[in-house]
């Protein structure tokens, strides 16, 4: 390591400048707060857009990814067993029964890990920083949940696969908070500044991770530490994929033109609202009516003038107005529909379908296909194979053999496709229904029923019934009956018998 990682970083933040300046600019029409100005701290007032269409768009999008990528009381991941392992279970059930079983077991520790290390709250920052800068960083250190690094904050660099070979971010904190072996790091100067920048660098070795930290151009003790190529604590997020560039590229940046625009109009109408709003009475200064009565007078007075010598000054500025009002709705739609508003898909009419606005609702969804594979491969899967790896340090699970059960993504764009599945099956179900009676009588309605709940993301294990369990109700059903003939036989020969051993004594 020829330089120390202040001056790594001051190397390649000129890189990073471009992206950075985009990223102010997306954020000012739509969360200021999320990407100050350069020189600027969260703690100085932010401007305020003219409009909350960005804001909203942003949150809207964010909190739709959330529920996608981290859906509540379900786990977005499985635990899959490769191909020949199970072709070896094949013939034993019950040990392939009771693999599932604990592979089940594991996936609902490590949903709970999740949740109670809070990683939502985290993520949902994460994710509106990705949706307005296109970049973010997450750190998940050996305890506790995660923390979000803005753009500003780190720099990265790439290989042209797209892989991290280097990441480091950037830190002030004040010395009073160091611990103290740190602070004997520091020189006299640094230990009376506010604060103190520390740097910690994470760079790829071979098939290894190498992290650590440094203050003041010196290495901070105990804090290397090397990792997995598939288990690294930081996970540098883009929101989109461009080869050959170490950042990506933002969804606000898309639509960076309609939001300008609409900035410019909203802030024009409401200076111009403003300015008709405002009533000013012009006195002619030849007439026998006094500006100062009408000053003076209150609502309902009855004053001397002439009517004819008092007018409103007014703008005459309605039709431009309108004009204004008019290209800001339209554009507000757009970029409704850009960011996935509900609101933006229901056309104006009296009679609107629910099955019109789910058409047009997953037509909205299908346009995050490509965010979600790139996240669930950049996001994802290295999330869960981070949280499992910390458990699996601390004990918590059991370590799994490795290159025989790796986790598989089930949300997001899995989601996605089987949500298209079940479309399939409705339509394929609805033109069976008008071939007539004929056609629905072939139909495996058993497996129908499977492939509807998989389609709609439902854990069908043990909720629908096997072949031999519906066998098994039908012949103990048919028991039961031919039981409940026996009895009502036997009552019915008792009275028979009674008869006819009346008829016996009688004729004796």
């Amino acid at each position: 390591m020829d330089n120390s990682c202040s001056e790594t970083y001051e190397k390649y933040s000129g890189k990073r400048e471009t992206y950075l300046d985009r990223a102010r600019e997306c954020a000012k029409v739509t969360i200021p707060s999320l990407m100050p100005e350069s020189g600027h701290s969260y703690a100085n007032r932010f401007p305020t857009p003219y409009q909350s269409v960005g804001a909203r768009g942003v949150n809207n999008l964010a909190s739709k990814l959330l529920l996608a990528l981290l859906p509540p009381n379900s786990p977005f991941f499985r635990l899959a067993v490769d191909d020949y392992t199970l072709e070896e279970m094949a013939g034993d059930e019950a040990a392939r029964a009771k693999v599932e079983e604990a592979l089940n077991k594991i996936e609902r520790s490590v949903m709970t890990e999740m949740e109670t290390d809070g990683l939502r709250s985290p993520l949902f920052e994460g994710l509106k920083h990705l949706i307005t800068a296109g970049n973010v960083l997450l750190h998940l250190p050996k305890d506790g949940g995660a923390r979000v690094f803005p753009l500003s904050r780190y720099v990265v660099k790439r290989d042209p696969m797209g892989n991290v070979l280097m990441v480091i971010t950037k830190e002030e904190i004040a010395p009073s908070a160091l611990p103290m072996d740190i602070r004997e790091l520091l020189s006299e100067e640094e230990i009376t500044d506010e604060k103190v920048a520390i740097y910690t660098k994470m760079y790829r070795e071979g098939d290894k991770y190498k992290l650590y930290q440094e203050v003041n151009k010196q290495i901070i003790p105990d804090t290397q530490a090397t990792y997995p190529i598939d288990k690294a604590p930081m996970l540098c997020l883009r929101w989109t994929r461009i080869d050959g560039e170490d950042y990506g590229r933002g969804y606000v940046e898309e639509y960076l033109g309609d939001l300008i625009s609409l900035e410019g109009l909203s802030k024009a109408v409401l200076e111009a609202s403003a300015a008709s709003a405002k009533i000013i009475f012009m006195v002619n200064p030849n007439g026998t009516t006094r500006a100062a009565d009408i000053a003076r007078a209150e609502n309902g007075a009855i004053i001397n003038g002439n009517a004819n010598e008092v007018t409103v000054l007014q703008a005459q500025k309605h039709a431009d107005m309108r004009i204004a009002q008019e290209t800001a709705g339209s554009i507000g739609q757009r970029l409704a529909q850009a960011f996935l508003m509900n609101s933006s898909i229901q056309r104006q009419g009296e009679r609107v379908t629910a099955e019109e606005i789910r058409y047009m609702a997953g037509e909205l969804e299908d346009a995050l296909g490509g965010v979600y594979s790139i996240l669930s491969q950049e996001f994802q899967l290295p999330l869960v194979a981070r949280v499992m790896d910390r458990m699996t340090k601390a004990k918590r699970i059991p370590a799994l053999p490795k290159g025989v059960v790796r986790p598989a993504i089930v949300t997001g764009l899995e989601a996605l496709g089987r949500g298209h599945d079940l479309q399939k099956l409705n339509l394929f179900m609805q033109t069976l229904g008008q071939l007539g009676p004929e056609a629905m009588a072939m139909m495996n309605i058993g497996d129908l029923v499977s492939r509807v709940g998989t389609s709609l993301g439902i854990d069908m294990s043990g909720l629908v019934k096997s072949q031999e369990e519906i066998q098994a109700e039908q012949q103990q059903a048919q028991q039961m009956q031919e039981q409940q003939q026996m009895m009502e036989m036997a009552k019915a020969a008792v009275p028979n018998a009674t008869r006819a051993a009346a008829d016996m004594a009688q004729s004796d």
